[in-house]
């Protein structure tokens, strides 16, 4: 079963003096490009939340954030008194004058460094057990928004894989005809020429000069390679990778189908087939 390597998942975990809002949102790369934003006191456990996402999400450009707000009355920044009430008598001092207003120096004296200090919150392993139960609870959304993403691209791959099969039918019929066109220009060609030709030789050339058009192998190893897409699709794991390979030896047998064809009718299956293709070859970057 594929996977999108688009997706978003979210959780909200209201603890008793703040809430927390965990976000994962995913966009498809190449490879992992992992980006994490929690908040100071968390960071001792930014690489086992590294590890994990790592582990489940595998591919894509994904950006993991803890928005912290807190919801009781008590705040971990304070006043530094004596700093602010030093600053204020400077103040006081450069302006000499009796006509000074508290609350004006007050407002320039908590401006200034050090008039507030905030402490250093530490780390309460109760509360980040509750944290990582919601982590996982936003890892599994954005799992399952990938699955369900990835449900209509699998339809639509299917769809072009059938649609590719009816073309290369297509082809196989037009072949017969293919032959006894290219024997009937050639003929028509020598015939043109008014010279006489040795019948024999002439047999010969015409059997060189058709194995050089024959398609019967990039016949064969097109549907082949169309089967194992298929089967790729309905492999337990989402490989977007080993599809990619797959589609561009896809790809090498319709071109070289194309360039071999030498026959109007069969030249547009063919294009039809290079469009179907492509249709995939877009989707296909977007699956994990």
């Amino acid at each position: 079963m594929i996977q999108s390597m688009t997706g978003y998942g979210k959780a909200v975990l209201q603890l008793p003096s703040k809430k927390v809002t965990i976000e994962i949102k995913s966009l498809n790369s190449k490879n992992l490009d992992l980006n994490v934003r929690i908040p100071s006191y968390y960071k001792e456990k930014e690489l086992a939340v590294r590890k994990k996402l790592a582990k489940t999400l595998v591919r894509g450009k994904v950006d993991f954030s803890i928005f912290v707000e807190m919801t009781a009355d008590e705040t971990s920044t304070t006043i530094n008194h004596g700093v602010v009430k030093e600053y204020m008598q400077q103040l006081r001092n450069v302006v000499q004058t009796g006509n000074s207003s508290d609350v004006e120096l007050l407002k320039m004296a908590v401006k200034m460094p050090d008039a507030l200090k905030t402490e250093r919150e530490e780390l309460d392993e109760s509360e980040w057990a509750e944290i990582k139960k919601a982590i996982d609870i936003a890892t599994k959304e954005i799992v399952q928004y990938r699955t369900d993403e990835a449900a209509s691209l699998e339809i639509d791959f299917r769809q072009r894989v059938a649609n590719i099969k009816t073309y290369l039918k297509e082809v196989k019929a037009l072949d017969g005809d293919r032959i006894e066109n290219v024997k009937t220009r050639l003929q028509k060609a020598i015939d043109d020429l008014k010279v006489e030709t040795d019948e024999n030789r002439f047999e010969q050339e015409l059997i060189y000069y058709l194995e050089k058009l024959d398609i019967n192998e990039e016949k064969v190893r097109l549907a082949n390679h169309l089967d194992y897409f298929l089967e790729t699709l309905d492999s337990p794991d989402s490989n977007g990778k080993k599809l990619g390979f797959i589609i561009q030896e896809m790809g090498r047998e319709i071109n070289t189908t194309g360039s071999k064809a030498n026959y109007a009718p069969m030249q547009k299956a063919v294009i039809q087939m290079k469009n179907e293709l492509e249709q995939i070859k877009e989707q296909i970057l977007n699956v994990l």
